[in-house]
């Protein structure tokens, strides 16, 4: 697992510190249920903003996490590379960018709701 440096750590602490900057929040996917089939829609009603962590807890074994396209996430089919693919059981994603979607690869999975659409607010 990755550490932060001190040169992180210093970065982080001036952002938080910055009254225009609001330090940024840890989603835990799913609450306690974490990463599973049925997760579609846990992401409704919640306003994420960027530089916010998802955190994405699941089993190895069964599942991972793939960043996809809006096309790729709607139709839970997957073209070519994938932007990024997780596999740890408990990846930490920042948010980046205006819009995020991210799925679970293993055969069914997504088309059994196992996939979330972020919209991020900068």
């Amino acid at each position: 697992m990755a550490h932060a440096s001190v040169g992180d750590v210093v970065l982080m602490l001036i952002l938080c510190l910055s009254p225009t900057m609001v330090c940024a929040k840890e989603w835990i996917v799913g609450d306690d249920k974490g990463w599973s089939l049925g997760v579609s829609g846990w992401e409704k009603g919640k306003n994420f903003s960027f530089g916010d962590v998802l955190v994405f807890n699941y089993d190895p074994k069964m599942h991972n996490v793939l960043e996809v396209s809006t096309g790729e996430y709607e139709s839970c089919k997957f073209i070519g590379v994938p932007s990024r693919r997780y596999n740890s059981g408990h990846d930490r994603i920042q948010l980046l960018g205006t819009l995020a979607s991210y799925v679970c690869e293993t055969l069914g999975h997504c088309d059994r709701g196992m996939k979330i659409h972020i919209p991020i607010q900068n």
